[in-house]
């Protein structure tokens, strides 16, 4: 991991581990990618780049990807062969600190401010492969399934580390679902 985590949060699950985390109240600038959700962050780099570059933005680490529908626990939709209809996912880039306000904002990018948040997360390391994104994902709904004081509250979210110059066997990230915590 080159880039910083931004302030306050948490550091990665790791690989294989299923553990709740709390995330504070952050900042992002999102690119909504409509189309075929497993190109959303490839397609979404630029847009964001150029953000952050044309803001003197630090980069951090993780990436964030919001996926829509594509996840068949919500009822998301599925073609013949399995794969997701989705058309949408919003990739972000989280600022440094959720103070930071931009001098400017491209037409294809929103800044956007998210709450805190709790999630049930899964540590992973290897390629950013859609199916390790599933296989992750549905082993933490079975968790959820398993443990009904938790209940899902939003789609699944992933989180990747690192750049796309590390190798894919060293590549870490995580697939999070964001969760309404027990009451006390």
């Amino acid at each position: 991991m080159a880039a910083q985590l931004p302030n306050q949060f948490p550091p990665p699950t790791a690989n294989g581990e299923i553990e709740i985390k709390q995330y504070p109240a952050y900042r992002a600038v999102t690119y909504t990618h409509q189309g075929d959700v497993k190109l959303a962050t490839r397609a979404a780099f630029d847009a964001l780049y150029r953000h952050i570059s044309a803001n003197q933005i630090a980069m951090t680490t993780p990436v964030e990807v919001r996926y829509y529908g594509a996840d068949p626990m919500a009822g998301g939709a599925r073609d013949r062969s399995g794969s997701p209809q989705e058309k949408r996912a919003d990739v972000s880039f989280l600022y440094p600190d959720a103070t930071i306000a931009p001098e400017s904002i491209a037409p294809d990018v929103e800044v956007r401010d998210y709450p805190a948040i709790a999630v049930v997360s899964i540590g992973i390391q290897g390629a950013y492969t859609w199916d390790s994104y599933e296989r992750h994902r549905d082993r933490l709904y079975r968790w959820l399934g398993d443990n009904p004081q938790y209940r899902a509250i939003a789609p699944p979210r992933r989180l990747l580390y690192n750049s796309p110059m590390t190798p894919e066997a060293l590549k870490q990230s995580e697939v999070q679902i964001a969760i309404a915590l027990p009451s006390d």
